[in-house]
């Protein structure tokens, strides 16, 4: 499956994504990067079906091209009082540090695709050109009526099996999503062994397996990488951490500044933060995680709750390092321009590279 079918397909000139990063990118990412003649994108896991058709409304006033719609697919969280309550007292001293209590109580503060009607009813009227899924997939209903509205559906993989379950769901094309790359871990199962393969390795994987357009995901920052994942057999890459530090990006000064620093250097797998595994800067919060096993920490996205509470608190006292600061293991590459810059930027580096 060549690159040119796969934009033929998104109705995108370049083959660059840039990855839909629920809390960082925005509305106004998305249009500008679509705008440039690549697939722009919109997380839309953290919110309802009515904050979901906002965004799709905002984006929808900066462009009229094609934009990704992506959402969350996780099991619905299972409540577990004690671990909660364990939970909460293990994280309660710094939550004090900062002068606050710490929440009596936690709750599910994202509601799963696979469980939200109001959110597909919503897809089905708006009909975003392309539609992403994270975690894992939707029921076959929810897939089949997505496609006979004539929405894209993409879906990421980590491994073989997990990308053979998407082709034989009815996707249209399989995000290969590398070890490397930053923010959640699009694992179906949490809780399974996971082989943790490299962006490289699986991308061959899967292009050798898999008989749909394979877009490669994980550690690819500038040109000469997406160039490299296309020579890999790739379609197209998915880029995240290169646009945390464009001027459109919803990070905060210190989630900016962590990216500019030494802490780029150090990403680490997490699960304390949320409850999934995680690629986030070394920061405190990645600090506390190697002190814990993952039978201790509350169900995703209920851990979160407790997170963001604890992120909140610390900002408050103008204490950055318990920010959610997703990033992949390309984050030193990052560079501060506005999106539209960047789809520029990459689209040169990837001629220049392809065509020394």
């Amino acid at each position: 499956m060549n690159t040119r079918h796969l934009t033929r397909l998104l109705g995108i000139e370049l083959p660059i994504i840039q990855a839909p990063m629920a809390g960082v990118s925005s509305p106004a990412m998305a249009a500008a990067v679509s705008n440039a003649g690549a697939l722009g994108s919109i997380g839309v896991g953290a919110t309802d079906a009515e904050g979901a058709r906002a965004m799709i409304a905002a984006v929808r006033e900066g462009t009229a091209k094609p934009f990704n719609v992506n959402l969350f697919c996780h099991a619905p969280a299972i409540t577990d009082a004690a671990i909660e309550a364990a939970w909460i007292a293990r994280l309660a001293p710094l939550f004090a540090e900062f002068g606050v209590d710490a929440p009596d109580v936690l709750g599910e503060i994202y509601r799963s695709f696979v469980a939200d009607e109001a959110m597909l009813q919503m897809l089905l009227g708006e009909r975003p050109a392309v539609v992403s899924f994270h975690f894992g997939l939707p029921s076959e209903p929810a897939i089949r009526a997505l496609r006979y509205a004539g929405i894209l559906l993409l879906a990421s993989a980590t491994n073989l099996d997990e990308a053979r379950l998407a082709a034989s769901a009815g996707v249209d094309a399989v995000v290969a999503q590398g070890w490397e790359a930053g923010g959640h871990r699009g694992v179906f199962d949490p809780d399974a062994p996971d082989d943790r393969l490299g962006t490289m390795a699986l991308t061959r994987l899967l292009v050798d397996a898999i008989d749909l357009p394979i877009i490669a995901a994980g550690g690819i920052m500038d040109g000469a990488g997406i160039a490299a994942a296309l020579e890999l057999g790739a379609a197209a890459a998915q880029l995240g951490t290169a646009f945390i530090a464009c001027d459109e990006s919803l990070a905060d000064a210190g989630y900016r500044a962590a990216l500019a620093s030494g802490a780029a250097l150090h990403t680490q797998m997490v699960r304390a933060v949320s409850g999934r595994p995680a690629r986030i800067l070394a920061n405190r919060f990645a600090a506390l995680d190697g002190e814990i096993s993952a039978g201790q920490i509350p169900a995703y996205p209920i851990a979160y709750d407790l997170g963001k509470a604890l992120h909140a608190a610390a900002k408050s006292r103008g204490e950055y390092g318990f920010g959610a600061q997703w990033a992949g293991q390309g984050a030193p590459l990052a560079r501060a321009m506005p999106a539209a810059d960047l789809i520029a930027t990459l689209a040169a580096e990837m001629a220049g590279a392809r065509n020394p």
